[in-house]
């Protein structure tokens, strides 16, 4: 258990940093979006390039793993959305924001550090297999499913144009296609290159993790905590746990490649929760406390799942 908790702990210490950087003004507020667009934009897309284009990719494309992190993420959508209107009587529009708010991962900013963290370069593979389908598989669910519930909804040709054009104008996106191209034709980069990427690649865990810390102090807590916390134990427990069956108790995944996936799922709602919600005006205030509350919850519920993991 104690090493666990020296896993934990320089992670959420960095997220901590942040936050109190922030909060007492020692770093100004408005360059967390810049940090954070640095993050998103340049060193991950290099890390995502580096890792897959230097490793066998083909191979740690595992549907066993991919597969069932996808499918709880869709049922707890699904959840998500019957909970916020039949508990909490939110409109149609409103609760596929709540359910979306329980469902998207962050994936970059918490789980790459984390993974990486507990596991080492060894988990990057599957990692990013996972993360390359990420926003692809869920942005279009999410996209979908608001416009054909929200009456004001445009016509969904266009909502799926909307939605390939968000994801493929994603720098992540980018540097994922890259670095698949990389690994497919084994392309080999000069010292100066390689040493490029990896610097870039090693901004990615400290910068990520003081930015998150730092754009927790925008968000408070208002009205909506209830549902805010229901979709957070959806987020943090729900989705894992649907993973952990599926791919341990059903496709028999050995332990020690299945935990990636497993871990990946037991991390906080992303930032993006956020954008769908203010995309579509609907369910900002529940977005804003999942964020925080899962965030802060999940310094107890990860290590929790790093223990079951370990066992």
């Amino acid at each position: 258990m104690l090493d666990i908790i020296y896993v934990i702990l320089p992670i959420f210490g960095l997220m901590g940093l942040g936050y109190i950087a922030v909060l007492k003004r020692l770093y100004p507020a408005e360059g967390v979006k810049s940090l954070i667009a640095f993050v998103n934009n340049f060193a991950t897309p290099c890390l995502l390039f580096h890792s897959i284009s230097t490793s066998d990719f083909r191979a740690a494309f595992n549907p066993s793993i991919i597969g069932p992190f996808y499918f709880g993420a869709i049922v707890c959508f699904i959840i998500g959305i019957v909970i916020a209107q039949r508990a909490f009587g939110n409109r149609p529009g409103e609760s596929v924001a709540a359910g979306f708010s329980g469902t998207f991962t962050n994936t970059v900013l918490v789980g790459l550090p984390i993974l990486t963290r507990a596991y080492g370069s060894d988990a990057l593979p599957v990692t990013l297999s996972i993360i390359g389908l990420h926003g692809a598989i869920l942005l279009t669910v999410g996209m979908m499913t608001m416009e054909l519930v929200k009456r004001d909804g445009q016509p969904l040709g266009k909502t799926l144009v909307v939605a390939v054009r968000r994801i493929a104008s994603n720098p992540l996106i980018w540097g994922i296609v890259a670095g698949i191209i990389g690994s497919l034709l084994d392309i080999q980069l000069i010292e100066p290159a390689e040493a490029f990427f990896v610097m870039m690649s090693q901004a990615v865990v400290p910068a990520a993790l003081f930015g998150i810390g730092g754009a927790l102090v925008e968000f408070k807590l208002s009205e909506n905590w209830k549902q805010a916390l229901v979709a957070s134990l959806i987020k943090l427990i729900l989705h894992p746990f649907i993973a952990y069956v599926l791919m341990v108790w059903v496709l028999h995944v050995p332990l020690e490649m299945a935990r990636y996936g497993i871990l990946l799922a037991a991390m906080p709602a992303g930032v993006n929760i956020y954008v769908f919600a203010t995309y579509y005006d609907r369910g900002i205030s529940v977005a804003t406390n999942t964020i925080l509350i899962a965030t802060v919850l999940s310094a107890v519920t990860i290590t929790g799942w790093l223990y079951i993991l370990s066992l």
